[in-house]
């Protein structure tokens, strides 16, 4: 058993009965090849409850200062994070997320970057569209829905992938691209409210 499998074990046993976690639209997440989940970002707990509720073993982009102490990047590392530098166009973080895209891995990001607190989902950077743009990969939309508050529900929804094909061929930005992946994560949110 890889380390990987052993830590998602037992943070699903501690984390899914505490916040009662629902779990919804796994039908829609591709089996096999490259796959990037974008989810908004509303708690430090956002990485490893995608980790525990998506169907496939992710690569997490995490923040390049939780890999500064041997101990904190080996931990990253076993857990498959690679570091990216906020702020910054990090050109090997996006090397090694197109590296792990074009191999048919899941790589995961919160486009926002940081934590929103509002519970609005907030512009996001264009990371995300630099990957859904040139790799092949499905670009799946994630929504947390909280708040993280022991026995309350929390949901996590996952959306259809989106079709990049067209904006792939007619080479649109990476802004426009991530504006479009934000606007999907905002409807699954909303079409919930509604619910």
């Amino acid at each position: 058993m890889s380390f990987y499998t052993f830590a998602r074990a037992v943070v699903n046993f501690v984390l899914k009965p505490i916040y009662r976690i629902q779990i919804s639209g796994t039908e829609h997440f591709p089996k096999n090849g490259g796959v990037l989940i974008c989810a908004n970002h509303i708690d430090n707990l956002d990485p490893p409850v995608v980790g525990i509720t998506a169907p496939r073993p992710i690569y997490f982009m995490a923040k390049a200062e939780l890999f500064k102490h041997p101990l904190g990047k080996k931990l990253m590392e076993n857990i498959q994070a690679f570091p990216v530098k906020r702020g910054l166009s990090d050109r090997e973080a996006l090397r090694t997320g197109l590296k792990y895209l074009k191999e048919g891995k899941v790589v995961g990001l919160f486009p926002e970057g940081t934590r929103n607190k509002t519970g609005e989902v907030g512009k996001g950077f264009a990371g995300a569209g630099f990957f859904a743009l040139r790799s092949d990969a499905y670009v799946v939309p994630c929504a947390i829905i909280g708040p993280y508050k022991p026995f309350k529900k929390l949901k996590v929804i996952y959306g259809r992938p989106i079709d990049f094909t067209e904006m792939r061929e007619n080479k649109v930005s990476a802004e426009i691209a991530t504006d479009v992946i934000m606007s999907e994560i905002r409807k699954l949110i909303e079409t919930d409210r509604n619910a």
